[in-house]
This record gives structure tokens, C-alpha cells and sequence, in this order.
């Protein structure tokens, strides 16, 4: 598969997934329909083929080598390094909002420190509404 065809494919269903998170978000925190969009999102995700770092870096406007810095340094999860490196859609699509967030608070500057930091931390991360870099 071509990178330009799996980067519009991951695209496609992270842009579908933020659909269903923005709705999820409408509905009280105890909501039983909350929960199951949630858990539609979580099936879709963990169902999703593993990403190549170049395809990541298009998604997340980085290159491809800060992707694999990225990746060293634990802020995306490896899901398989032979034959080749792949990264984990779910851990991309996290580390996707926290780069727009920033990116929305001015912050380019810095971002390996602070997505860390933000992924460190227990409480999860705001699902601000995804704006996907598009080629």
C-alpha cells in the first residue's frame, strides 16, 4: 500500500472517530450512550492497522525522523519494530490531540516535553476537536 493511500486511510478514520468523540462529549458523564461511543472509538482504534512513521509524521505535520525520535523516547508506542518500524494508532490518535492542543495554545516550540508530560500525567487528555493536516 502506497503512503499516500494508508495516510488517507488512517486520516479517514481518525476523522470519523472524532466525529463520534464530539458527539460522546455532548452527552453527561454518566450517560450510557457516552460510554458506548466511547467504546466504539476504543473498538474502531485497537482494530486499526499499525502506522509507519512517515505516514504519523503527516498526520502530526512532524518529519519523519522526529517521529522516530518520538517513538525513542516512549511518546508513541512501537507496536512492532521488524521488518519495520510501526507505531500504535491508538497512542497516535492521543498524541494527535494533545499536538493540536498545543498547537491551538501558539505552543510549536517544545512539543516532545510537553505532549510527555501531558501523556504522563493520569488524567486523560481533552479531545479538543481535530483539525488533520491534509496534503
Amino acid at each position: 500500500m502506497s503512503v499516500a493511500t494508508e495516510a488517507a486511510r488512517i486520516r479517514d478514520l481518525f476523522e470519523q472517530v472524532q466525529e463520534i468523540e464530539e458527539v460522546a462529549s455532548s452527552l453527561s458523564e454518566d450517560d450510557e450512550r457516552r460510554l458506548k461511543l466511547n467504546g466504539v472509538v476504543a473498538k474502531a482504534l485497537r482494530g486499526a492497522p499499525p502506522v509507519r512513521p512517515v505516514v504519523a509524521g503527516e498526520l502530526l505535520a512532524l518529519t519523519e525522523k522526529t517521529v522516530k525520535a518520538w517513538a525513542r523516547e516512549g511518546v508513541l508506542a512501537v507496536h512492532s519494530r521488524e521488518p519495520r518500524l510501526l507505531l500504535d494508532p491508538t497512542r497516535l490518535h492521543e498524541v494527535l490531540h494533545v499536538v493540536a492542543d498545543l498547537r491551538r495554545a501558539g505552543r510549536a516550540r517544545g512539543l516532545l516535553d510537553e505532549v510527555h508530560r501531558r501523556l504522563g500525567d493520569q488524567a486523560p487528555p481533552a479531545l479538543p476537536h481535530l483539525t488533520l493536516p491534509h496534503p
